[in-house]
């Protein structure tokens, strides 16, 4: 296989490289500064990727850069995108011309695997709880994602009525069992799973340190503190985990791990070695290529 890879040099997307370069694919790095035919300006004119990806098996961006034309410029190349951001992945969807798999980490990703292999009721509420590790040095995306966060509503949530983040709370029991509390955020799994039974499904999110957690939804009170952010240290450790429960029987999936980079490009490359293999499809989510027991395997 030969996969065109955005964002090649990132935190995840030297990890995407590894592991593809590891099953034996070959990887091009496509990026700005990238020399020859792989130059290719995500901010500029699409049309040198169009060129690209049609000598490629599949397309990943891990670059950060949210664009909605860009799966339009892919073509029947099969593209994997990595990001969380919920209204980009409408459009993404809205505007593909081929097959894409909408989000391909942990959250978009894992979590719509989890969610997906609970067979919710018409009806059910989902929960999904995310942990992140606070303490892992991010880079700017995931660093700009959060801070997206501040001051601003969910986007299209499944009460239908505006939900602002950061701002309601639950406590749930997580893998380790410590109990947590985790603040309402716009990970977009009620999108991409929406008619999946008929389930609704809310996301939240916590730190892997409590008062890192108490800080996010003190800013989320006050916007005007949204670029301490940019400066918070590192408080914490790496872990990270995913919870989803059903409220009405109970019942629940979760994973864990330590390092979010590294596991986002474990299952994106993942994603990326069975969209190659798949049969045609259109825009869909990770658990459309890997059941959770496939998906675990990876992070093992």
């Amino acid at each position: 296989m030969r996969a065109l890879l955005l964002g090649a040099r990132g935190a995840v997307g030297t990890v995407i490289r590894r592991e593809l370069h590891r099953a034996g694919h070959e990887v091009t790095a496509a990026s700005r500064t990238a020399p020859g035919a792989a130059g290719v300006d995500l901010t500029g004119d699409l049309a040198p990727l169009a060129g690209l990806a049609a000598e490629h098996h599949v397309v990943v961006n891990a670059s950060g850069v949210e664009r909605a034309d860009l799966a339009a410029h892919t073509g029947p190349t099969p593209l994997v995108e990595i990001s969380a951001t919920g209204a980009y992945l409408a459009h993404l969807r809205a505007r593909a011309r081929g097959p894409v798999v909408l989000g391909a980490g942990l959250a978009p990703g894992l979590s719509t695997v989890l969610v997906t292999s609970l067979k919710a009721q018409p009806g059910d509420d989902v929960d999904v709880f995310v942990m992140l590790g606070s303490g892992e040095q991010h880079g700017p995306s995931a660093v700009a994602w959060t801070a997206s966060l501040i001051g601003t509503d969910l986007h299209h949530p499944p009460e239908d009525v505006p939900v602002r983040n950061l701002a309601e709370s639950r406590r749930e029991v997580g893998p380790d069992g410590r109990t947590r509390r985790y603040l309402r955020a716009d990970f977009p799994d009620h999108l991409l799973l929406s008619g999946r039974g008929g389930a609704v499904i809310r996301s939240y999110l916590t730190l892997s340190s409590a008062p890192m957690t108490a800080a996010l939804g003190l800013i989320g009170r006050l916007p005007a503190l949204r670029g301490v952010l940019t400066h918070a240290p590192h408080l914490g450790s790496q872990e990270w985990h995913l919870v989803a429960r059903n409220r009405r029987s109970g019942e629940r999936r979760e994973a864990s791990g330590s390092g979010q980079s590294e596991a986002t490009g474990r299952l994106t490359a993942a994603a990326a070695m069975r969209a190659d293999e798949a049969p045609d499809f259109g825009a869909v989510t990770m658990s459309a290529l890997l059941t959770l027991e496939e998906a675990l395997t990876v992070l093992r």
